[in-house]
């Protein structure tokens, strides 16, 4: 459900519309957008700037078609622009690219020969690929240390198969073709916090920190106990790492709470002296330190009682000596009431680079320590989802804007230039339609907005059909960004409407807040309050309108389709119907009970927020749709919602994906949900002689999906 990501005030340093002239410069396309199109696009991520500043390495994601999966490579341009070299080969992902602090060599996470994840190493000057570690399971996560010599990992507890194999892994595989598969064992739960999405049931076993030496190839365990820890970070001397934990007492399940803690590098007893740099009672994450080694900065939520509605902000906390008490925090960014996230310090230590969640938007901000001024090097209407900087301060960033996927650019003297054209070639295929970012009155008074797609073939004073579509979260928002979905509806004629309501993120905390315990209220009329919009301005046609959404936003449609039947089709995905029978089933059990309360005490609430409770008055034609292993919002809700349709008579269909997560990861999954989409809204909002509920059969062998 929850997917986990005033400009006025501040002044900008360098927009990124300086930049963005090659955007603008695209040969003439030939069609409209497909769903083979989804496929054709490059996943251009994860930058980071070499320590000199010369070079970018970065990931790029595509569809292999052929084994219908997903994988990465890591690619290297110059920072000044030139032409991108491929570091890793097809046919095997590799991600997490990483400089060593001299900037010769580049490490890298991956899975090679049905291995376990591990750390790669290679020499930027060229040669093969080095495996660096080999443990028993797999590496989530890693940094090198500033000597270059060490790297600290992040390692979950492994399992017994795991163990069993790893000491067995050397031995003669003789007669492995006729062993047995063993029989799994039960789960055995005893924690309040008992399943995660991607992982199933949880138990004891957890993430800790482990310092690798590169050259002896030797592993120390320097973080223990039953906490998770991640994100660590050197110090600028290397003999410290700071990480985030939550250590609450007696029970960490029991809290939103997360600290940062730092550890000696050379820890001896796993962590059984630790110092506490922060102590705020809610989140505190991302340490990053100052040039000096004296100050952390960090990204802090500082109402832990409204969890992910409470607005996180960038503080720093002076670093106390070992074993000492956390020292007093100063938040920088109070004044700007918006999302503040993924800090690091410039080069000289008086400022820190920031990324805020603004007006849907995402800009890197820059905010002086000493004024708490802030000024945006990368503004603008752009997502801008992460960044990394040289050691004299050049910048890597991975910005999206409406009509460009992902790509990398670079900020040098304060002039922004794009790096790589992973997606220049399929765009050029393609006609693409504006999106718009528009304004308009909720019921009460209350300002919305939203994203807003015409047609390709848009006439004015022509009305299209059109399709509302809820975001997820419903702590998120729809941003200035590629939306192939969007592109996709607009290419088939309708009118494609992307709200931010109250709930969304970028508008302050009272405007995230407003939905606390009241799901399907104030959120339904700002939903509506767009589409009445659109009908006013002359662009949607009111009698043909479609809604439709993911994850919350299959939960809204679910409520807009429970208050009204002005629409022709509904599409709920991974949605939830009535919470009471997720609780206990789902991932969310310390979230129910601080926004709602216990069930059995707060039974008027949980019925309040339960869209199935209005299921009888739905006569819109509906399908759910979900993945068979989604434990972040299951199958379940789609279930409920369909058997009570069905029921009742009314027009509907049940689609489950085997395998699937919350989100989903294989290519022909995602071609045949578009498939569907297509085919539903296009039998009863346009009114298609084609058929609404398909097959089994819809998608084509996914080697065959693409264009040629």
């Amino acid at each position: 459900m929850r997917l986990f990501r005033c400009a006025a005030l501040f002044a900008s340093l360098a927009v990124i519309s300086a930049g963005m002239s090659v955007y603008a410069q695209q040969p003439a396309a030939t069609r409209p957008v497909a769903i083979s199109d989804l496929f054709a696009l490059r996943d251009v991520h994860d930058p980071q700037m070499s320590p000199d500043g010369q070079w970018v390495a970065y990931s790029v994601g595509s569809a292999n078609l052929d084994e219908d999966k997903f994988e990465e490579r890591i690619w290297m341009t110059p920072a000044a622009g030139g032409d991108a070299i491929a570091l890793t080969a097809e046919g095997v992902s590799s991600s997490h690219p990483r400089w060593s602090a001299n900037g010769k060599y580049l490490a890298f996470l991956s899975a090679r020969n049905d291995g376990k994840k591990q750390v790669w190493m290679l020499n930027r000057q060229g040669g093969e690929a080095q495996k660096l570690t080999n443990t028993a399971q797999d590496v989530g996560d890693f940094a090198w240390a500033p000597d270059g010599k060490r790297l600290v990992l992040v390692l979950r507890d492994p399992t017994p198969d795991e163990l069993e194999a790893a000491k067995s892994k050397d031995k003669s595989d003789d007669g492995a073709k006729d062993k047995k598969p063993k029989t799994p064992k039960p789960w055995v739960v005893d924690r309040l916090q008992f399943k995660r999405d991607t992982i199933g049931y949880l138990d004891h076993r957890r993430t800790h920190l482990y310092v690798f030496d590169v050259a002896g190839k030797s592993l120390a365990q320097i973080t223990s106990g039953d906490f998770d820890d991640d994100e660590p970070t050197w110090s600028p001397d290397g003999a410290r790492i700071a990480f985030t934990s939550n250590r609450s007492q007696p029970d960490p399940d029991r809290s939103y709470n997360s600290d940062i803690w730092v550890v000696a590098a050379d820890n001896k007893d796993k962590g059984a002296h630790l110092t506490q740099a922060t102590s705020n009672p809610g989140e505190d994450r991302q340490a990053a330190w100052s040039p000096d080694g004296k100050w952390i900065a960090y990204s802090s939520q500082l109402e832990p009682k409204l969890f992910q509605y409470a607005t996180k902000h960038i503080a720093i906390v002076p670093m106390p000596d070992a074993g000492g008490k956390p020292g007093e925090a100063k938040v920088l960014t109070m004044a700007m009431d918006r999302m503040a996230t993924q800090p690091i310090f410039a080069p000289d230590g008086k400022s820190i680079y920031f990324i805020a969640d603004d007006d849907g938007t995402q800009n890197l901000c820059l905010v002086e320590i000493a004024t708490q001024k802030v000024t945006r090097p990368i503004g603008g209407r752009v997502m801008l989802y992460d960044y990394s900087l040289s050691k004299s301060g050049e910048i890597a960033a991975q910005i999206t804007t409406l009509d460009r996927p992902d790509e990398i650019f670079t900020l040098s003297s304060g002039k922004l230039t794009r790096i790589t054209r992973a997606n220049d070639e399929g765009l050029a295929k393609v006609k693409l339609a504006q999106g718009e970012y528009v304004h308009f009155k909720s019921k009460d008074g209350t300002t919305v907005s939203g994203y807003l797609y015409k047609p390709l073939d848009y006439t004015p004073g022509k009305r299209y059909p059109a399709i509302l579509r809820p975001h997820g979260g419903p702590v998120w928002a729809y941003y200035a960004e590629f939306e192939h979905l969007a592109q996709l509806l607009a290419a088939n004629g309708y009118v494609v409407l992307f709200p931010n309501p109250r709930g969304s993120t970028g508008y302050g905390q009272d405007y995230c807040q407003a939905i606390w315990a009241d799901w399907g209220n104030r959120d339904y009329q700002d939903d509506m309050a767009m589409v009445d919009y659109a009908i006013a301005q002359g662009i949607a046609d009111p009698d043909k309108l479609g809604v439709g959404g993911w994850s919350y936003g299959g939960i809204s449609t679910d409520f807009i389709i429970g208050q009204t039947n002005r629409f022709k089709a509904a599409i709920s995905g991974a949605g939830a119907a009535e919470f009471t029978s997720l609780y206990g089933h789902d991932q969310y059990q310390k979230d129910y009970f601080t926004e709602l309360g216990s069930p059995w005490e707060h039974t008027d609430v949980w019925n309040k927020v339960a869209p199935f409770y209005r299921v009888k008055n739905i006569l819109t034609p509906s399908l759910f749709m979900g993945g068979a292993i989604d434990w972040n919002v299951p199958i379940l809700g789609g279930e409920q919602m369909y058997q009570a349709l069905k029921a009742l008579g009314r027009d509907t269909q049940l689609v489950v994906y085997p395998g699937e997560y919350h989100e989903f990861t294989i290519p022909s999954h995602m071609e045949d949900r578009l498939k569907r989409y297509l085919a539903w809204y296009g039998h009863y909002v346009k009114g298609d002689a084609g058929p609404a509920a398909l097959g089994q059969d819809t998608t084509a062998p996914a080697a065959k999906t693409g264009d040629k």
